[in-house]
C-alpha cells in the first residue's frame, strides 16, 4: 500500500473518530445503567440487614453507600486505580463501578449520559474540555507520565530518536490522537515541530487505547510504540526509550467530581482518599508513576482557618456550605489581623489564613508564600441616620466635641489602614483628639454607635452593610489609603494543603462573589 493511499485511510479513520467515540460512549453509558439498576436492586430496603465493618475505627455506611460510585477513568491508570479500588472497597464497603476506555470516550459517555460521579482521564487537558463543558466541579492532582516510545526487551531495533521510528524495518503502534490523551499529545507537540505528518504516514497502526498498543508490542505486531511510561510498569518484558522529540509531552493527571453525582460527600471521600499522599498516591508511586503532593489521608479531615473579623458574614455561609459538600470541618478563628498575626508570629499557625489587608499577609509571608486576592473593602465614616452632625469628610472629624471611634492600630487591619488614611488626608493630629475609643473589630465600633455612646467612626463599609437601619455611610474620597485589599493563602506547612486549596477556591467562586457583594465588599477574585 502507498503511503498516499496509507494516510487517506487514516484520514478517513479521523473522520469518523468522533461518531465512534459517541457509539462507544453509548455503550458505557447502557452498561452503567443496568450496573446501576441492579446495584439498586441489591442494596437492602430501609429497616433491613446492614452491614457493618469488623475492623476498629471504620464507620458503618448507610444502604445508599454501598451503591456503586461510577468513575470513567482512562486506561493508562488501570493498575493502579484497581489497586486503590481494593484497599478503599475493603476499609470502607462502597463498591466501585469502573468504566476504562479512551480520556475523549469517557468524556463523550459522561457529557451524553449526564451520569456518573467521577472523571479520571490521562491528562488534565481533558478536565479542562470538561469543566468549559460544566461537566466537573472540584478537581485534585494526582500524578504526573512522560512520553516514551516502548520497545521489547533490549531495544533490538536501536531505537534512539524520531528518525528512527520513520526507518523502512521500523513498524509503529499509536493511539488514535482524536480518542486517546497520549495519541492527542504526541500529535500536537510534533505538529508544533512539524513532524507530524512523517510520523503519520509511517504508523503502522491507530489503537484506541494505550494498552492495545502495548500490547501490540508485547507480542510483537510492530517494533515500538508510543506510549506513558508508567504503563509499562505491567510490561516486565518492555523497555522505555525516551526521545528528545517527545521530552515535552508529558501527561498531569487529576480526578474530578463530575456535577451529574448525586452523592458528592461520598464521591469526594473516595477522591481524597485517592489523592491522599499515605494511601492513593502510594499506590501510584508503587506503579512507577510521579505522584503529587496529596494530603495526609483522614476519614473526616479537619482544618484550621484564621480571618479577619469583618469577612464572618460574608464567607461563613461558604464555609459551612462546603463542610456539608467534603465531609469535613473547618475550624474558623475570627478576630482583628493584627492579634491574629502576633498569634502566628508565637506559633499558632492556621492551615489557611484570610487577611483583612494586604499588609498583615506581607508580615507572614514566610508562613503564606502564595496569596491570592479575593475582595476588597473600603473604609467609610459612619455617623447616626441621618448624619444629626452634617459630617462630610475626614475634615469634619476634627470639629469640636465630637466622639470618634476608630480601629486599633496594633490589633487590626482596618486601625493600621484608618491611621494611613489620616495621614494621607493631613488630619490625623487634628482628629486623634477626638478619638475616645480604639477597638480590635469594626463590629464593636457599629455596636457603640447603636448605643448612642459615639458621635462618628471609621470602619469598613462591610461593617455598615448589616446596620443600614440605624447608621449612614459618609465615603472618604480620592484617598488612595481608604482602601483594603484582602487575600487568602494556605500555609506551607499544612497538612491538608489540598483541602485548604479546594475552600480557598469555594470562597472564590461565583456563588461567593454574590455573598461578598451583598456585604459590601467589592470583588477581585476569580472572574
Amino acid at each position: 500500500m502507498s503511503l498516499r493511499r496509507l494516510s487517506d485511510r487514516r484520514n478517513r479513520r479521523g473522520s469518523i473518530a468522533r461518531p465512534v467515540a459517541v457509539m462507544l460512549a453509548s455503550l458505557l453509558v447502557l452498561g452503567i445503567l443496568v450496573a446501576r439498576m441492579a446495584g439498586r436492586s441489591a442494596a437492602p430496603k430501609q429497616g433491613g440487614e446492614s452491614t457493618t465493618s469488623a475492623s476498629a475505627g471504620k464507620t458503618p455506611t448507610a444502604a445508599d453507600d454501598r451503591l456503586p460510585l461510577v468513575l470513567y477513568c482512562a486506561v493508562s491508570n488501570k493498575s493502579v486505580v484497581e489497586a486503590v479500588r481494593r484497599d478503599y472497597e475493603q476499609a470502607y464497603g462502597t463498591p466501585l463501578q469502573i468504566q476504562y476506555g479512551p480520556s475523549q470516550t469517557l468524556l463523550a459517555a459522561a457529557e451524553v449520559s449526564h451520569t456518573g460521579d467521577l472523571y479520571l482521564p490521562a491528562d488534565d487537558s481533558y478536565l479542562v474540555m470538561a469543566r468549559d463543558r460544566k461537566l466537573v466541579a472540584e478537581q485534585l492532582p494526582l500524578a504526573g507520565m512522560q512520553a516514551v516510545v516502548a520497545v521489547a526487551k533490549g531495544n533490538p531495533k536501536r531505537i534512539t530518536t524520531l528518525d528512527d521510528l520513520l526507518r523502512d524495518d521500523v513498524r509503529v503502534a499509536q493511539a488514535n490522537p482524536e480518542g486517546a490523551a497520549i495519541g492527542k499529545q504526541t500529535r500536537d507537540a510534533l505538529t508544533a515541530s512539524g513532524r507530524w505528518e512523517a510520523l503519520h504516514a509511517h504508523t503502522t497502526v491507530l489503537k484506541t487505547t494505550i494498552a492495545e498498543v502495548a500490547n501490540d508490542v508485547k507480542v510483537g505486531s510492530v517494533d515500538a510504540g508510543i506510549l506513558y511510561d508508567a504503563v509499562l510498569h505491567d510490561y516486565p518484558t518492555l523497555d522505555a526509550v525516551v526521545i528528545p522529540e517527545l521530552a515535552s509531552v508529558q501527561a498531569h493527571i487529576a480526578v474530578a467530581v463530575l456535577n451529574s453525582t448525586e452523592r458528592p460527600q461520598r464521591a469526594l471521600h473516595f477522591v481524597r482518599y485517592l489523592a491522599a499522599r499515605d494511601k492513593g498516591l502510594a499506590r501510584y508511586r508503587e506503579h512507577g508513576f510521579e505522584p503529587a503532593e496529596g494530603d495526609l489521608w483522614s476519614e473526616r479531615p479537619e482544618v484550621t482557618l484564621y480571618a479577619g473579623s469583618m469577612l464572618r458574614p460574608a464567607i461563613e455561609a461558604t464555609i459551612t456550605a462546603f463542610e456539608q459538600r467534603e465531609g469535613v470541618r473547618v475550624t474558623r478563628v475570627y478576630n482583628g489581623c493584627g492579634i491574629l498575626v502576633a498569634q502566628m508570629k508565637a506559633g499558632q499557625v492556621p492551615d489557611g489564613y484570610f487577611a483583612c489587608d494586604s499588609e498583615f499577609m506581607n508580615q507572614v509571608r514566610d508562613l503564606f508564600p502564595q496569596p491570592h486576592d479575593v475582595s476588597q473593602n473600603e473604609l467609610v465614616i459612619l455617623v447616626p441616620k441621618g448624619n444629626p452632625r452634617g459630617i462630610g469628610s475626614l475634615k469634619d472629624l476634627t470639629k469640636p466635641d465630637l466622639r470618634v471611634g476608630i480601629g486599633h492600630e496594633k490589633q487590626c487591619a482596618m486601625g493600621w489602614l484608618t491611621q494611613r488614611t489620616f495621614d494621607e488626608g493631613g488630619f490625623k493630629t487634628q482628629i486623634m483628639k477626638n478619638v475616645v475609643v480604639q477597638t480590635p473589630t469594626g463590629d464593636m465600633l457599629v455596636n457603640q454607635m447603636r448605643s448612642g455612646s459615639l458621635d462618628a467612626a471609621v470602619a469598613y463599609l462591610s461593617n455598615a452593610a448589616g446596620a443600614a437601619e440605624a447608621l449612614d455611610a459618609v465615603r472618604i474620597r480620592d484617598l488612595k489609603c481608604s482602601v483594603a485589599t484582602q487575600p487568602f493563602a494556605v500555609s506551607k506547612d499544612s497538612a491538608n494543603p489540598q483541602l485548604v486549596e479546594r475552600l480557598m477556591r469555594s470562597i472564590r467562586s461565583e456563588a461567593s462573589k454574590e455573598r461578598f457583594a451583598v456585604e459590601g465588599f467589592h470583588w477581585v477574585g476569580e472572574k
